[in-house]
């Protein structure tokens, strides 16, 4: 290990002098972090998904450093993109859990919602550095972190010219016009549905840019899942239980309504949803399974580190760290604040046991999690079944303890939220460092910069949270929060019981009848679990990648140019959309309603096959874009 240690030379060698933080850079890094931080959790909380930014962000960051600041430094690049990612981490973290509060009726603010982000990413963060020598210098060349390489080649091949540059701002753009036409002023349906009579169901699309660029990036592999779960769900169970319980003359449980005078989205809310959690929960569960011999494995090799050599190049920027003592301080001081500090108004604190389980969870998955980037990156970390075996954990101590269940199930979300925001901190702080080993630069200022960023980025993530609670409902339609759901069940279920566990177990055997079939279960259980408007629109951006994938197949090269344009463009169009909506959920927020304008062209606003047609017309732009003009030249991951 140690000579493929010796025998790496970065990009910019050690003994090159080149700005790194600098006002610029860590500004920039700052201000992408919160932009990517609220888009994605304006993008998790409708769709259950999120986009990777370090990619788009090492892209901007050059485009920006070259074009209005005339730097031309690589570090600097390196900086705002590590900076950005860590938003795109902690928003992650955030939707998963949290936002469980908030559908309790419970209040939850935006300063308790920054504290229990910037705890978790606090201890996200340190726990990486005692690690970081022997995971990303001693195993360089074993832990390949996929993600972290593309990211090094985007940083190298964006010096060379501004083309995706000009791609990601064409879909910003575009994105956020199309939002601002449709949600902002309602020129036409966001949400074009046709109800299907005979079958008691429903059929539409959610007629948003970001969805349709979350389809072309993840493509039709995971679409067509996702798809096949909503078929599945609107097409199978809502006609079944609508067609068995037409009948019955009182409730059932879970609903307090009638089946024969619920809607589709009724029987969706009451039935599916549950059956859809316990798919989720199976798939967070088998994924845990399978990488269990990884985890354990991981752990071990990790803790190897600690024990390991230290290098005598200490001297040399690569290898400057933040010190251990800062690591067992803040540690110790996150232990402390979760112990002794109320993290949210009218809930006691969690006491010390449960505050030492945070901590040691956040350790041990955290190592994982880093690790685990290093084998698959950061996009197909496990964070989900992590998180899920904490909070079982953590609920089940809690409900030992006594204390009432009401309360119980808010404090074991509180606590496996700072978990959960931790293990995935981690793994992007680690993804991070990788790629600033490779361009050669220093760690230490890396970890630093990102924790700045992390700060300034929780408070704007929870300010999102907040605004589109006040403005849609979080667990609404509009804002279904798909995994903070999950959560929120399975505390629930914990804590009083009060759960249907048939619905549930049958979700689970679903889950598992997938996985025997040899299928990948989340993207199912997902499609189970959201609306088919979500799936079905994500579906459409997938077959947009399908087609251009079909016109360039005999080209091999200049397939892989054009589909990493889409990408590029597809990135911008989520991030455009998302920052808009964010805007326009800040005028509603303040009482005042932009589609008023639209509602005085009368019944075209509102008419389906308008918003369908508007919303195909921006699926044919992003083909055309994609085919148009020069294929890219950025190497994005495949």
């Amino acid at each position: 290990m140690n000579e493929k240690k010796h025998q790496f030379k970065p990009f910019v060698s050690m003994d090159t002098a080149m700005s790194e933080t600098t006002a610029v850079s860590i500004g920039l890094g700052i201000l992408f972090a919160v932009i990517f931080a609220a888009s994605n959790v304006y993008l998790g909380l409708k769709t259950g998904l999120t986009i990777a930014a370090a990619i788009p962000a090492a892209i901007l960051g050059t485009g920006l450093l070259k074009a209005v600041f005339k730097k031309d430094s690589i570090l600097e690049a390196n900086l705002v993109a590590s900076v950005a990612a860590v938003g795109e981490s902690i928003a992650g973290g955030i939707i998963f859990t949290l936002p469980a509060i908030i559908i309790w009726g419970h209040d939850l603010s935006m300063v308790s919602i920054a504290i229990i982000t910037i705890l978790g990413g606090l201890i996200g963060t340190l726990f990486v550095i005692p690690f970081r020598e022997y995971l990303i210098v001693e195993e360089h060349g074993v832990l390949m972190f996929p993600e972290s390489i593309a990211a090094y080649e985007i940083l190298v091949n964006a010096n060379k010219g501004g083309e995706g540059f000009k791609t990601v701002l064409k879909g910003l753009g575009m994105g956020g016009a199309f939002k601002f036409l449709s949600g902002g002023l309602g020129l036409w349906s966001e949400g074009p549905v046709w109800a299907v009579t005979k079958l008691g169901t429903a059929f539409g699309f959610n007629a948003v840019a970001s969805l349709l660029g979350v389809g072309f990036i993840v493509g039709t592999g995971v679409a067509i899942l996702m798809f096949s779960g909503a078929l599945l769900a609107w097409f199978g169970f809502i006609p079944l239980i609508k067609f068995i319980g037409a009948g019955a003359t009182t409730p059932i449980f879970p609903s307090t309504q009638l089946i024969s005078e619920m809607s589709a989205i009724a029987i969706w809310s009451n039935y599916i949803r549950y059956i859809g959690a316990g798919a989720v929960a199976a798939g967070g569960f088998i994924s845990l399974a399978k990488s269990a011999p990884a985890i354990i494995s991981s752990f071990k090799e990790a803790m190897k580190g600690l024990k390991a050599e230290k290098t005598a190049h200490k001297i040399e920027r690569q290898h400057i760290d933040t010190p251990l003592t800062f690591v067992g301080a803040g540690a110790i001081a996150v232990f402390l604040i979760v112990w002794l500090l109320p993290l949210s108004a009218g809930i006691p604190k969690v006491g010390f046991i449960v505050s030492f389980l945070v901590i040691f969870f956040s350790f041990f998955f955290g190592v994982v999690s880093a690790r685990m980037t290093g084998i698959m990156g950061a996009s197909n970390n496990p964070v989900s079944g992590m998180t899920i075996a904490s909070l079982l954990v953590i609920a089940s101590v809690i409900k030992l303890s006594g204390v009432d269940p009401e309360l119980g199930k808010i404090m074991a979300i509180i606590a496996a939220g700072v978990v959960c925001v931790s293990i995935a901190t981690s793994g992007g702080v680690a993804q991070s460092l990788k790629h600033t080993y490779l361009v050669g630069g220093t760690p230490k200022k890396i970890e630093w910069s990102m924790f700045a960023g992390l700060v300034v980025a929780a408070f704007a993530a929870g300010g999102v949270v907040l605004m589109l609670h006040k403005a849609f409902g979080l667990g609404s339609v509009d804002v279904p929060a798909p995994q903070a759901g999950l959560m929120r069940m399975l505390s629930e279920g914990v804590m009083t019981g009060e759960i249907p566990w048939t619905l549930v177990i049958i979700g689970v055997v679903i889950g598992i009848v997938i996985n025997f079939l040899g299928l990948s279960i989340l993207p199912i259980a997902l499609g189970l679990y959201l609306p088919i408007q979500l799936s079905a629109a994500i579906l459409t951006g997938a077959l947009v990648r399908e087609v251009v994938e079909m016109k360039f197949k005999k080209n091999v090269t200049e397939q892989k140019g054009r589909i990493e344009k889409g990408i590029l463009l597809s990135s911008g169009l989520v991030a455009g959309d998302a920052l808009i909506g964010i805007l326009l959920a800040v005028f509603i927020t303040l009482g005042k309603d932009l589609s008023a304008f639209g509602r005085k062209f009368g019944a075209i606003t509102t008419n389906s096959t308008v918003g369908f047609v508007i919303f195909m017309a921006l699926a044919v732009w992003i083909y055309s874009q994609v085919v148009s003009g020069k294929a890219s030249d950025e190497q994005l991951p495949e």
